[in-house]
């Protein structure tokens, strides 16, 4: 949760408020204790991973996710976070994956165009 988190640009305290949680419940999460790791429910993952825009198989290590040379490739001279690298591998047009780099480039400033607000001018 730490790594999808400073990836974020969020501190603890702005993703437990907008996740609806405790800074602490957070804390303890991110920094195991020593009687082992906290076990939170399906909806505190899930609130959490809905801030963080990712999965909650992220959350939990599971990394079924298949990244393709060309994404990886992308992604390395770009320097994307693993949640935007989840995100764009998880892209299908009808059944089918960007193959070049040049594709992945153009899939990615599309989607960052269009979550970007629209001004007046």
């Amino acid at each position: 949760m730490r790594t999808f988190r400073k990836e974020s640009g969020l501190s603890l305290s702005e993703l437990a408020k907008r996740a609806g949680l405790s800074k602490g419940y957070l804390s303890a999460i991110e920094n195991e204790p020593p009687d082992g790791p906290r076990r939170p429910s399906a909806d505190i993952l899930l609130r959490v991973a809905d801030v963080l825009g990712v999965r909650v198989a992220d959350l939990l290590g599971e990394d079924d996710l298949v990244v393709p040379a060309s994404l990886r490739t992308y992604a390395d001279t770009e320097d994307l976070g693993q949640a935007d690298v989840r995100m764009l591998a998880g892209i299908k047009f009808r059944g089918m994956q960007p193959q070049t780099v040049e594709a992945w480039r153009f899939v990615y400033t599309a989607i960052k165009l269009s979550t970007r607000p629209l001004t007046e001018e």
